[in-house]
């Protein structure tokens, strides 16, 4: 055993006086559906809802004589280290960004209570990072960094203790998701070439292809926040310092609207709670399913810390991915009983989820935009072809990023 894993497990065995160890579950729905043996590492049950507080409990046991602990975040490191704070009787200062949602707010107030302090400056990170950053320097304190810390990422490594540990046969494949890196490099600095890791990024945010692409770690030019627990410009140097070498092939990109197909599916079947992050290594089982074939395969599910308020727009975004749900902006002759005629083309299943005559165009015809719901993708295929038969003029938006921003 190499002194990371031992290390690694040191950090597990500590970890038993502050909360248990999390479930790894088969699951039978994913197992039929991609004829595999699919096992879930149910980060989402930890008592932070995350994997987040093993590296802030390993990096934090560790430090001594510090003024404070001081962290810069809007989501699971935050309430990690506020856990945390509780847990050892240390003062903590957590920075967030000013439109950090209140219940972000006050889950991270309660997780550290009298030992914590939330501060909300900046309206974008960096400059939550940057104050943060400030203030610990001025009191003297110990800045705890998300991913770019090599106890941070040996604690982060104790999934992986855990799973060997719950599962002596090791499975074929384990599935991870990243954001920064301190999960993935852990796991396969823990796991070497013992088992297969495939990694899974955002497609909005895919820093360690960037990185693997590039042979060393860059800046993305544009990040789509939508899964803001893995969404990261930048992996970490000491992530990736673990990470290199791995083949590019190995890192997958799930797709923001497809993760919101996964996040209800595994909500409405299995009655679990996934958050955008937490959903990243289940979603990618769809690209791996002629690689998985007859596998044992375990994906951890790294967090389920999901605001309900996002619900309609998760919904929203998977229908629209999933072609069951489009809009477009209809040209109607301004005559009697034209809108009768668009009616009479709806199938049975269609249904008008919107509908709003915009500013006319022209004197004899008018601009609506409508919005239809349907049970399969291949009734608005239909629906089309009729409105082009019958000499409907239309633009479909329903992909247009600027036209959906808009009038969406």
């Amino acid at each position: 055993m190499s002194e990371f894993q031992d290390k690694a497990r040191a950090a597990m065995h500590a970890m038993r006086e502050v909360f248990p160890a999390t479930p790894l579950m088969r699951n039978d729905h994913l197992s039929v559906k991609y004829d595999a043996d699919i096992w879930l590492k149910r980060e989402d049950l930890s008592p932070v809802r995350s994997y987040k507080l093993r590296g802030a409990f390993n990096a934090m046991r560790k430090v001594h004589g510090a003024s404070a602990f001081v962290c810069a975040s809007a989501g699971n490191h935050a309430q990690g280290m506020a856990f945390m704070c509780r847990h050892f009787e240390v003062p903590g200062v957590i920075f967030m960004p000013v439109t950090t949602p209140q219940q972000k707010i006050d889950k991270t107030r309660i997780f550290g209570g009298a030992y914590v302090s939330i501060k909300l400056v900046g309206d974008y990170f960096d400059d939550t990072l940057a104050e943060a950053q400030r203030h610990c320097a001025e009191i003297g304190g110990h800045f705890l960094a998300p991913f770019d810390d090599d106890d941070v990422i040996e604690g982060q490594a104790s999934v992986g203790a855990e799973i060997e540990d719950e599962m002596p046969e090791l499975a074929d494949m384990i599935v991870l998701p990243v954001g920064g890196g301190g999960l993935s490099s852990g796991m396969r600095s823990y796991f070497g070439d013992r088992v297969a890791l495939r990694f899974v990024e955002p497609s909005g945010g895919m820093s360690l292809r960037a990185a693997v692409e590039a042979g060393e770690p860059v800046t993305l030019k544009k990040v789509d926040s939508f899964v803001d627990g893995a969404a990261v410009a930048r992996i970490g140097a000491k992530p990736f310092a673990r990470l290199k070498g791995i083949r590019a092939e190995d890192v997958l990109a799930a797709p923001e609207d497809r993760i919101c197909i996964t996040m209800l599916e595994m909500l409405n079947v299995e009655g679990i709670v996934l958050e955008p992050a937490g959903a990243l290594s289940v979603n990618a089982l769809e690209d791996l399913r002629d690689e998985i074939r007859g596998k044992r395969v375990i994906c951890v599910t790294s967090g389920g810390n999901f605001d309900f308020e996002r619900l309609p727009e998760v919904k929203e975004r998977a229908q629209r991915f999933a072609g069951v749900k489009k809009y477009f902006i209809l040209r109607l002759p301004q005559r009697p009983g034209a809108l009768r005629d668009f009616l009479d083309m709806l199938g049975p299943d269609d249904d008008i989820s919107r509908f709003e005559y915009l500013k006319k165009s022209a004197r004899n015809f008018g601009s609506v935009l409508i919005g239809i719901e349907t049970k399969d993708a291949a009734n608005l295929d239909a629906l089309y072809a009729r409105m082009e038969a019958d000499g409907f003029a239309y633009r479909d938006i329903t992909t247009d990023p600027v036209l959906a921003e808009f009038l969406i």
